[in-house]
């Protein structure tokens, strides 16, 4: 079955990884930045190694992000860098095809314990199985 895995984080830590503490994310030296990138390079390597991996991609800051909304009257709303700096979201994601939920959950787990910086924020990593055809639970007609 395919997981997408989630991993969240927030503007506050791009900025903190860019050099730029706050009172909510502390700053990154090079080398925990190196040790991060390591370690999750360690678990792709792994994923890819197994068959498990279909993607991964790091996503852009939420200072990058565009919100496109319908406003009053049916009018498009567009805003541009939507959320505040502690606003939790999307980081980066797996696609994954594992056999069990308790495989993608063993995965989560390794994902969670990735080095960092004290003080950098515990978020979680969010698990959700991805539809598919043969689902009871499919909208599909």
């Amino acid at each position: 079955m395919k997981y997408l895995v989630v991993v969240q984080g927030t503007q506050a830590d791009y900025e903190g990884m860019r050099g730029q503490a706050s009172e909510y994310a502390p700053v990154w030296s090079e080398d925990e930045l190196k040790a991060m990138y390591a370690y999750m390079g360690a678990i792709n390597a792994e994923l890819a190694e197994t068959g498990e991996l279909v993607d991964a991609q790091g996503l852009a800051e939420p200072a990058r992000i565009r919100l496109v909304t319908r406003g009053a009257g049916g009018r498009t709303v567009i805003k541009d860098d939507p959320y505040d700096l502690v606003e939790v979201l999307p980081a980066g994601y797996w696609l994954l095809d594992c056999a069990s939920l308790e495989r993608v959950t063993e995965i989560a787990e390794r994902v969670i314990r990735c080095p960092g910086p004290d003080g950098v924020a515990d978020l979680p990593v969010v698990i959700r199985p991805v539809m598919e055809d043969t689902d009871e639970t499919s909208t599909t007609p």
